[in-house]
């Protein structure tokens, strides 16, 4: 029987750094990973430990998996200091990705805070090779100040996309930022919710909260907001309960819930 917690060996081929403390960690699986977008992996460190992360790159990239990594903790340091060639590991897909059915025919709104654009960024690249199926994909993303913006040349490639449009924002700027500031609520002002538009958000648990609030005033629906939520998912599996959420295990049942899943729900942005 095959043990569920073994991990593959992933040599990283590359690391990418998009901003002082976010690095794209570019893994070459000694066994292909096959995911949807919207799934997480456990990466390990070994000899450390592991930690969930959602790819970040294209469910068609078969050969390669992108993985964009904060620097918050023990296991995610112990990986920022890693060099090309060295090898992790890395196991899954795990959990259930964005229902991508339920969008066909539908405006697109993404909408992403900080790291959170990770997840999001697999996602894009999903939709962008189905673009025929939607009318139109709307970007939305907010950071702390520019330097903090991740896939800074991707989002100016995307803005120029046909059917594709992209907004940022910061919440500070500098000398070189010419474009909004402020929180990224307040680029919401002009969405308009109907019965054809879905709403996709990712980002800090406090951004989710008052996006989804603002989201909700803009006439969306609790079933056509989706989720993709951050807790301590340790096994991936469903076994170690440590994910739970009401009726919900995370790991299992999740990453990516509808708000109206959730919404009758204690603490589900903590």
């Amino acid at each position: 029987m095959e043990n569920p917690y073994q991990p593959t060996e992933a040599p990283i081929e590359d690391i990418i750094e998009e901003t002082p403390n976010i690095k794209t960690f570019v893994l070459r699986p000694r066994k292909p990973i096959e995911f949807q977008a919207g799934q997480f992996v456990q990466i390990t460190a070994p000899g450390w430990g592991e930690a969930p992360f959602t790819p970040s790159s294209s469910p068609y990239e078969k050969e390669r998996l992108e993985v964009t990594i904060m620097q918050v903790g023990t296991v995610t340091s112990i990986l920022h200091n890693l060099y090309p060639r060295e090898v992790i590991g890395i196991r899954g897909p795990y959990g259930k990705g964005y229902p991508l059915e339920k969008f066909y025919g539908k405006e697109v709104v993404i909408v992403g805070g900080g790291v959170g654009l990770a997840p999001l960024r697999s996602l894009l690249l999903t939709l962008f090779e189905q673009i025929e199926k939607f009318p139109r994909v709307r970007l939305r993303y907010g950071a702390r100040s520019p330097k903090d913006l991740v896939y800074k040349n991707s989002l100016k490639e995307w803005s120029r996309r046909e059917n594709v449009e992209v907004v940022t924002t910061v919440d500070m700027g500098d000398e070189t930022w010419t474009g909004h500031v402020g929180l990224v609520t307040t680029i919401l002002d002009d969405l308009k919710g109907n019965a054809n538009t879905v709403a996709v958000v990712c980002g800090p648990p406090i951004m989710m909260r008052f996006v989804t609030l603002k989201l909700l005033d803009c006439n969306f629906s609790s079933e056509n907001i989706f989720l993709s939520l951050e807790k301590n998912m340790s096994c991936g599996i469903g076994k170690c309960g440590h994910c739970m959420l009401g009726k919900y295990y995370v790991c299992r049942d999740g990453p990516v819930f509808t708000y109206a899943q959730i919404k009758d729900l204690p603490a589900i942005f903590d």
